[in-house]
């Protein structure tokens, strides 16, 4: 038997010649609505298969060693950079006492006079004074050891330096009275012309990923023992009602994001349903306003912070790649970083108190009492979960997927309009029988 005759039979699709064939108006019309149907359908199957949707993943954080950015900008109206210090711990031991990398203190104008940023030349206080020295001084340190990082070995040559060697044994140290440094520098005339200022600090610092606190407060920090201890003799004697009224213009855990970057973030998690990312989401503590008129008073803020990762399409690329973030403190992701985003949430409690103890009898909670002592100052102790959010964007339709759907659309399309034309077909012609008769 031929080869043509074996397939003949195979054939499911049988044909009629051209001259069985009955084209109708309404067959023409049923052609063009189901064509338009189907590139409609085609269209939003096409849709569908390129759409990113964000599937949400909770994994326990197997991290170790690991760095942790911590941005901040806090106002604080009602005291001078001069008094403020910036200290950081953890439960690993490390501390840093007077953080400064990374950190800018800009000096306000006083509150009644709209707290404005003071002009830049005037933000440094001590050096100019020190740069004009003798090549041989060596200045006292008036019975302190010189701090380590002194600019000559053995000496104290400004007055920060003195301060430092001060604050190694724990020495109070004032206004600097006697001490020829400060008076050369005017250290004592500095603190009265600051002394109505505000401050705000802005910056980045890297802790290490395990609890600890950060705090701010007035005076020289350092350690006594086990105990941390700050210098407040010139926050509580200053006849200036300093407090520590402030603002949170912005605190974040992890890489600042871009407004591109958030803004895709929140559509393809609109995508998914409703939770989408935003500011308010990552950043509780943004634009937190606290008051208080009392020198000895204290906020503390305990943070729950849970890492978080992104993980856009095609972030397996980037994987082998170091990112600029990874490297320089407060640097922002942008829209053209492709890699997997590493991140941080938190969710907030906060808790205020006078350090000279008592109740809250004025909030309606006389059945409160709070201890007695204490350092004045903003706390922020955070901790870390032991999970971690995985935010991971995916296709939920395959290119195969794609192509079933397409069939389906294009043989039900067919299908379905067949069924109708018949449908008018014979309903026309029994309608005109019934006329004929």
């Amino acid at each position: 038997m031929p080869a043509k005759s074996r397939f003949t039979r195979l054939d499911a699709f049988t044909k009629t010649v051209e001259d069985a064939r009955v084209r109708t108006t309404s067959g023409g019309i049923v052609t063009m609505v189901s064509l338009i149907v189907i590139l409609w359908l085609t269209w939003g199957e096409w849709a569908d298969y390129r759409r990113v949707t964000v599937r949400p993943e909770l994994v326990v954080d197997k991290g170790r060693g690991e760095r942790m950015e911590i941005s901040l900008n806090i106002t604080f109206p009602r005291v001078p950079c001069e008094l403020l210090t910036l200290d950081v711990m953890d439960v690993s031991g490390e501390l840093q006492m007077g953080v400064t990398h990374g950190i800018n203190k800009v000096r306000l104008s006083p509150e009644n006079e709209g707290s404005k940023v003071v002009s830049i030349t005037s933000l440094d206080l001590h050096k100019e004074e020190a740069q004009h020295l003798a090549p041989d001084y060596c200045g006292d340190c008036y019975g302190a050891p010189a701090p380590t990082g002194a600019s000559k070995v053995g000496c104290c040559n400004t007055c920060d330096e003195v301060r430092d060697a001060y604050a190694s044994i724990s020495w109070s140290f004032g206004r600097g009275e006697g001490v020829e440094q400060c008076e050369r520098e005017h250290y004592a005339e500095h603190l009265d012309q600051q002394r109505q200022e505000g401050c705000r600090l802005e910056g980045s610092i890297r802790v290490n990923k395990v609890v600890g606190n950060f705090h701010i407060a007035p005076g020289k920090s350092f350690s006594n023992g086990n105990l941390h201890v700050h210098d407040l003799e010139n926050y509580f004697k200053d006849e200036y009602a300093h407090t520590f009224t402030h603002k949170i213009h912005h605190l974040r855990f992890g890489p600042q994001l871009s407004d591109v970057v958030i803004a895709d973030m929140q559509k393809k998690h609109q995508n998914t349903g409703p939770g989408g990312w935003t500011n308010h989401h990552i950043n509780p503590l943004d634009s937190t306003d606290q008051h208080t008129n009392e020198k000895a008073y204290n906020f503390m803020y305990f943070v729950k912070v849970v890492s978080t990762a992104y993980l856009p399409l095609g972030w397996e690329k980037e994987a082998g790649r170091p990112s600029k973030h990874d490297e320089l403190l407060g640097a922002t992701i942008d829209g053209n970083y492709k890699g997997s985003i590493e991140t941080h949430q938190y969710s907030v409690t906060s808790h205020k108190r006078s350090l000279t103890g008592g109740t809250d009898e004025q909030d309606g909670h006389k059945e409160r009492i709070h201890a007695r002592g204490g350092i004045p100052g903003v706390f922020f102790s955070y901790d870390i979960s032991p999970m971690k959010v995985i935010n991971r964007e995916i296709r939920d339709k395959s290119f195969s997927g794609f192509l079933v759907g397409l069939c389906a659309v294009i043989g039900g399309t067919l299908t379905v309009a067949a069924a109708v034309d018949r449908a008018l077909y014979e309903g026309v012609n029994k309608i005109k029988k019934i006329h004929s008769q």
